[in-house]
């Protein structure tokens, strides 16, 4: 999930300029990821989208199966002050996950996807996901 928030394409040139990118895109927010990699946001309805997908995808998983939701934000960039930060389509995106999940687990945690907070319960979630097989 930690590239939900974001559509990268790389180029194959060492420079980066926004005139690179489809006129279509030319309002959106980018960030340069580094000389070749460059970072989209998505919007409120794409974030709504992929959520739905999400959970669609894991309702329908076969065996053992879980979402965690780092409420704070799903990447570096995606968290308050930095490039990506946007709480509405943070929130479209969960909103999607939870209208789609059906019975499959759903944990919701105040962290943000970096924390180690978040990456211990992950982790920790993982291990009792992997013995239940």
């Amino acid at each position: 999930m930690k590239c939900c928030p974001l559509l990268s394409w790389v180029k194959s040139s060492l420079t980066w300029s926004t005139s690179a990118h489809p006129k279509k895109f030319k309002d959106r927010k980018f960030y340069q990821h580094n000389p070749t990699v460059t970072l989209m946001r998505t919007t409120v309805e794409e974030n709504r989208k992929l959520g739905e997908e999400i959970g669609c995808k894991a309702a329908a998983a076969t065996g053992p199966t879980c979402i965690m939701v780092p409420l704070k934000g799903v990447s570096a960039i995606d968290q308050p002050g930095k490039a990506f930060d946007d709480p509405a389509a943070r929130q479209a995106l969960f909103d999607g996950i939870r209208a789609t999940h059906g019975s499959v687990e759903l944990i919701e945690l105040d962290h943000q996807i970096n924390d180690v907070e978040f990456a211990e319960a992950a982790a920790g979630k993982l291990l009792v996901l992997l013995n239940q097989r």
